[in-house]
């Protein structure tokens, strides 16, 4: 039987306009400490967007999204933020912020493979 590692995530999302509290979830984000494991997956869902904002420069928000990604992959070009460790870049990213890219509470779980755990909770909270 494997054994299971704890890990926390949390979902990013789009609030297009701050003031509504509308939002639109885009990614999430799942740190796993024992498995030094930092990653996040985005996805910009165009047209729904459109729905709560027909103004949106959605490239703006793809951008927005990406640093993100990079921030957790450590990428240089992300700047000075994605050379800290994993768990400092992790708290970076999750740390509450009232733009038009939010992010939720942090939220834990167990798992035995950190990438099958963030491709579910991606399908679950953003995909359906």
């Amino acid at each position: 039987m494997p054994v299971l590692k704890s890990f926390d995530y949390a979902v990013i999302r789009v609030v297009p306009r701050v003031e509504r509290e509308e939002f639109l979830n885009a990614g999430v984000v799942l740190f796993c400490l024992e498995r030094r494991f930092l990653q996040a997956r985005v996805h910009v869902q165009e047209e729904r967007l459109r729905v709560l904002w027909p103004q949106l420069d959605i490239e703006v928000v793809r951008r927005h999204l990406q640093a993100f990604v990079k921030v957790c992959q450590g990428d240089a070009q992300a700047g000075p933020i994605a050379l800290l460790s994993q768990r400092e870049r992790f708290h970076w990213v999750v740390a509450p912020r009232s733009t038009m890219i939010q992010v939720s509470s942090v939220h834990s779980g167990l798992c035995d493979d950190p990438e099958v755990a963030l491709e579910q909770l991606f399908r679950q909270l953003v995909e359906e």
